[in-house]
């Protein structure tokens, strides 16, 4: 039994995804601070208020409708999106281009999978039928 517990820690899988746990908590947080240090308070320098909170709020029976903390929460869904984006993937994807650059690797270049044997058997068993049908 503890065998069995002592493989599936020690399994790749398991190691690997523990870190990316850790290192995304960890980049969660840089990227946290850029949107909060860097990019909040210059849209706040644009608009002249960090969030928009007080922004379209409704009182309806006493109590209030706030669709500004929506505003916020979807400014702020865009601004990590953007500097992931911008941060992250964008060199990361020039990173890639340049190393299959250099090992000859050209992108409009697909290798084509074979053909699943099967897959040929039934196009060709549809194929007969649609011949004795005619």
């Amino acid at each position: 039994m503890l065998t069995g517990f002592k493989n599936f820690i020690l399994k790749g899988n398991v190691v690997d995804l523990a870190v990316a746990v850790v290192i995304g908590a960890a980049f969660g947080a840089v990227v946290t601070a850029l949107v909060q240090s860097v990019l909040m308070p210059f849209i706040a320098g644009l608009v002249g208020s960090p969030n928009f909170d007080s922004f379209g709020v409704v009182t309806l029976n006493g109590n209030d409708i706030k669709f500004g903390v929506l505003l916020t929460a979807i400014v702020n869904f865009l601004l990590v999106a953007a500097a992931i984006y911008f941060v992250v993937v964008v060199p990361m994807n020039h990173m890639i281009e340049r190393r299959n650059r250099r090992l000859g690797i050209s992108p409009d270049v697909k290798e084509e999978a074979a053909e699943d044997p099967q897959l040929a058997l039934l196009t060709e068993i549809r194929d007969a039928l649609q011949q004795r049908q005619l």
